[in-house]
């Protein structure tokens, strides 16, 4: 298969992707309001910790300086967690627009699964920038450095963060078509996000650090596919994982995102071989 040929099947995708982006950055204020919100649970958060290292610094795994990194990272990158399902599935599902995506000749888990990934990271550009900008350079000029975004621990660090980075999002958004194919059979996605927030948040380290969880839970946490979602790209960029143990974790990351592309793609095949489309 020569490049141009593969540009060219690429092409509809790129396209559905550029589409999606470019609609959500549309959302300005929605980005600050956001970023508000972000700052202010951030702050929160932040003196949470401070209270706990104040009384429990010798117990604690990572230092108060990379807890708090790691809580304006998690701010910063909220909107690539696959917390809620796609609200654009559910709006197909409930007006019969999904039964346009029958009929494109395009695969149409791609198709999604490249919406879905325009819908996150659009949603997340602005906001990270912001976040960058308060927390990683303000908060120092202001002389709040002990309570800023600190760059990654080295230039290892800073290059494994990337190929984290990116397998973070490619796993988030096969997460999402996860929640989006159950969205599209069960015609609701309430319950699938009454579901889906709590597990996402709880493990993939969002909440707390994986870490502080008791040592009998943590050899099952750091091997469960949400870990790849925070806490495995996270320690990889203070370097709590670094040479193999960084690489393990990216080959854990990519890993799940493979089975849950596969998982996913299976599960909306059956499922848009029972989609029935009513109304005429």
């Amino acid at each position: 298969m020569t490049t141009s040929t593969m540009g060219e099947m690429a092409r509809p995708y790129l396209a559905a992707f550029r589409a999606r982006f470019q609609l959500m950055l549309q959302y300005r204020t929605a980005a600050l309001m956001g970023f508000a919100t972000q700052c202010w649970w951030g702050a929160i958060r932040i003196m949470v910790f401070a209270a706990f290292y104040g009384v429990h610094a010798a117990a604690a795994p990572i230092s108060l300086a990379d807890a708090v990194t790691y809580v304006w990272l998690g701010q910063a990158l909220l909107a690539l967690l696959p917390w809620v399902a796609d609200p654009e599935i559910g709006h197909a599902v409930r007006t019969g627009g999904v039964g346009y995506d029958r009929l494109r000749p395009v695969d149409a888990y791609g198709y999604w699964y490249a919406r879905t990934l325009g819908w996150m990271i659009a949603r997340a550009v602005p906001r990270a920038a912001l976040m960058l900008l308060a927390a990683g350079i303000v908060l120092p000029l202001v002389g709040l450095e002990a309570w800023a975004w600190r760059p990654p621990s080295g230039l290892e660090a800073a290059l494994l963060f990337v190929p984290a980075y990116v397998l973070m999002t490619a796993l988030g958004a096969a997460v999402l078509m996860l929640a989006n194919v159950i969205v599209a059979a069960s015609l609701n996605e309430r319950g699938v996000n009454a579901i889906l927030t709590p597990l996402v948040i709880v493990f993939s380290g969002s909440l707390l650090p994986l870490d502080f969880f008791p040592d009998a839970l943590r050899p099952f946490l750091h091997v469960q596919p949400f870990a790849g979602l925070v806490d495995i790209p996270f320690r990889i960029y203070f370097a709590d994982l670094k040479g193999a143990a960084a690489l393990q974790g990216l080959a854990l990351q990519a890993g799940w995102t493979f089975v849950l592309v596969a998982f996913g793609r299976l599960a909306m095949e059956r499922m848009m071989r029972r989609l029935e489309m009513q109304g005429g």
